[in-house]
């Protein structure tokens, strides 16, 4: 009976402690997501700002367009490789860094789609990551397997986009978008019970927690835009 209770005692102790690294991970994600959408407006407002990153005569991506374009992958590498070494505040200064450069890659969403098509898509996904993330925070069934299984379909979809840069066809474009969109539904809710049992360990308001906080937040941020971006291409209306 007193080992029950004990095991009761940790359980009840870690619940608050989980709880409040979920609401700063989920805070932080929400913080870059408004950066984000701010940044993809105010390029696609801004004939100037644009003018930056598309070269007018040609359309096609200008010298600063690729740096814009590319910028944000180099980041995500170098915080995960940079993890140890880096410190807390400067892993939240790259990542703000890293939503500010995103946004303004998906400006050209504005451009190409209609706002109110837009928002609906974004509504939609909204809708698919918070039920999914309630999924993955209240079920009890380990989804370690399952996003084992997630992350294999996510190499296919990277493979088959790259094959579909020289094939142009529509047919595997949807294909890849439908996957996608099941591929990165799977991971909002395995993601979000890998963050919480990785809540239920840290030390609240050390240095560690604050970095597994900001790395669990940009997690959740790739699910979120991945799961946007495949979506749009099914309820987005172009102009």
């Amino acid at each position: 009976m007193d080992t029950l209770n004990k095991n009761y005692a940790q359980r009840s102790e870690a619940y608050p402690v989980t709880a409040t690294f979920m609401s700063g991970v989920f805070m932080w994600m929400f913080l870059a997501l408004a950066v984000s959408a701010t940044t993809a407006w105010l390029f696609a407002s801004s004939a100037d700002l644009m003018g930056m990153l598309y070269n007018l005569e040609t359309g096609g991506l200008s010298f600063m367009g690729w740096v814009v374009m590319l910028a944000p992958l180099g980041l995500v590498f170098w915080m995960s490789a940079g993890y140890q070494r880096m410190s807390a505040s400067t892993m939240i200064l790259v990542f703000l860094l890293f939503s500010i450069l995103l946004g303004a890659s998906l400006s050209s969403i504005f451009i190409l789609y209609t706002s109110a098509s837009i928002a609906k898509t974004f509504l939609i996904t909204a809708g698919m990551f918070g039920t999914m993330a309630v999924v993955g925070y209240t079920t009890k069934t380990d989804l370690t397997r399952f996003g084992s299984l997630m992350f294999m379909g996510l190499i296919g979809i990277i493979i088959a986009s790259l094959v579909n840069m020289f094939l142009h066809s529509g047919t595997m474009d949807y294909i890849i978008s439908f996957i996608g969109v099941l591929v990165f539904t799977g991971l909002t809710a395995y993601d979000v019970q890998k963050l919480k049992r990785i809540g239920s360990q840290v030390e609240p308001g050390s240095e560690g927690a604050r970095k597994v906080t900001i790395m669990g937040a940009l997690t959740l941020y790739l699910d979120f835009i991945n799961l946007f971006l495949f979506l749009l291409r099914f309820f987005g209306n172009r102009k």
